[in-house]
């Protein structure tokens, strides 16, 4: 069960108070050393799954944590960033980014349910989307001149659309089972 990923992907949840602790800091800097840790936090994402691929180590532990464990940095990450910036230009992108992955995450559970998980497994635009992400929030953390808030505004945007172009993928590959009433009460059942 403690293989490498895993490790990881724990060192990651770890990782969320420490960053937020350091975020919140008064002192000068703050807000680049909480970025350093979401960076790291973003590194050890991209590492455990490549490790676990690489080195055929994929467990059941480590398919429930990862996500999870993703999940909840952005979350932390970006309900920080909407305080520290206090507009709604940031506010209605994380709103969307954070919503989405409680649609999906629940989305996912059900269509396990239904034995059809791989009708919304991960897809290349959603890795596209997490890029963005990790730029959009590194940069609005970070917050280190106009020039970086501008670049890190314009990608949360482009995240926020991809999230919502990747949700609409993933509910349209699952509207069949979503709209059957048969299958809904076989899932009950």
């Amino acid at each position: 069960m403690w293989n490498i990923p895993n490790l990881l992907t724990a060192f990651r949840i770890v990782l969320i108070p420490v960053f937020l602790v350091v975020f919140y800091l008064p002192i000068q800097y703050a807000t680049f050393f909480a970025a350093c840790i979401f960076v790291l936090a973003a590194i050890t994402d991209g590492l455990d799954g490549y490790i676990a691929r690489k080195l055929d180590q994929h467990t059941q532990f480590g398919a429930f944590l990862d996500p999870v464990a993703d999940k909840i940095m952005i979350a932390a990450a970006l309900i920080a960033v909407v305080e520290f910036h206090g507009t709604l230009w940031i506010t209605i992108p994380a709103l969307i980014i954070i919503s989405r992955e409680l649609i999906i995450s629940a989305l996912r559970e059900w269509m396990a349910e239904l034995g059809k998980r791989d009708n919304v497994a991960v897809s290349s635009l959603g890795k596209v989307k997490t890029v963005m992400q990790m730029i959009a929030v590194t940069g609005l953390l970070w917050s280190g001149n106009q020039f970086i808030i501008a670049v890190a505004t314009i990608a949360i945007y482009i995240a926020a659309i991809l999230t919502f172009w990747s949700m609409y993928v993933y509910l349209t590959n699952a509207w069949a089972d979503l709209t059957s009433e048969n299958k809904a009460e076989e899932a009950k059942n």
